[in-house]
């Protein structure tokens, strides 16, 4: 059996978490299946897969070789889509991950208005308050509200998103305008956390930088429950800029400290392909990053 057999029924495998159910994804038997792996093995000298009577998952060794794995079927994938001709046409399967609630209010419309755009693509989203790794999940872009952390990804910015501090306006004409950071002590404070308890705000930057204690009354772990707390007057939260954008322009909220904000961070797509990239990736791309940049509530003043 050749490498490039080998390599699909491993991440068959892998990925179905079992013999049978590869097997029949890959249109083959269990003991075909079975007998790969086991060649597979025998020919690298090490155990790949870790194997129990209800589930079979990637050893350490065998983690690292499915990534290389699904990278390498990747590039072949898109070698022989490129000879066809496919870099001309957008289509395919597109897999995009990005914040749920960024995900939710500027990330799906911009997906929908492009499969308009390109009948023969298909989206796959993925919405998770936590860094994706692209390569290891297979994804095609990420949406990341973050520097970039990793030199041998691509990135391409759209915007920028401040961490902006904020309250009702009844709440402020009720217990006063902080003026500084320090003033959020006598603050009733609504929290975004998954933990309980004092958290560390952090204000300004470089030798202004301030680092504040608040001692929060109200703990969720979900930011769109701690916005409409603070929107219904129970205390002063902290939010990124755009999730907070509309309560704001409304006058729902009053944005507060804003000359002790710390440096916005930038909103980048981010991907692992470069030059290479099949032709729907870059069509995904260049018009996610025109919609996005205009998009006003990611160049927050």
């Amino acid at each position: 059996m050749d490498r490039y057999q080998e390599m699909r029924i491993f991440v068959g495998v892998a990925e179905e978490e079992g013999f049978a159910a590869a097997a029949k994804k890959l249109g083959s038997s269990p003991p075909a299946v079975t007998r790969a792996i086991a060649a597979l093995e025998a020919r690298l000298g090490t155990i790949l897969l870790h194997r129990t009577t209800r589930i079979v998952r990637p050893t350490e060794a065998g983690q690292r070789y499915l990534a290389d794995c699904k990278r390498i079927l990747a590039e072949i994938d898109e070698a022989e889509a490129s000879a066809a001709g496919a870099h001309m046409e957008p289509k395919g399967l597109l897999s995009i991950t990005a914040p749920v609630m960024f995900g939710r209010i500027h990330v799906a419309p911009v997906m929908l208005d492009f499969l308009k755009a390109f009948p023969a693509v298909s989206i796959r989203s993925l919405f998770l308050d936590r860094v994706v790794d692209i390569i290891e999940e297979g994804i095609d872009v990420a949406v990341r509200i973050a520097p970039l952390a990793d030199s041998a990804m691509m990135a391409r910015p759209v915007g920028e998103i401040a961490r902006v501090v904020c309250a009702a306006p009844d709440y402020l004409a009720k217990h006063g305008m902080p003026r500084k950071p320090a003033d959020l002590a006598t603050h009733d404070i609504v929290t975004f956390s998954g933990l309980a308890g004092p958290q560390v705000w952090t204000f300004g930057h470089g030798a202004q930088a301030q680092r504040i204690t608040v001692e929060s009354r109200f703990t969720v772990n979900a930011n769109d429950v701690s916005i409409d707390a603070a929107i219904a007057g129970h205390g002063v939260t902290r939010a990124l800029s755009y999730q907070v954008a509309k309560p704001i322009s409304d006058g729902a909220l009053v944005r507060i400290l804003t000359e002790f904000e710390p440096p916005p961070v930038p909103v980048q797509l981010v991907h692992a392909e470069g030059r290479r990239a099949s032709a729907r990736l870059r069509a995904f791309i260049d018009f996610a990053a025109e919609r996005l940049r205009a998009d006003p509530a990611l160049h927050p003043a």
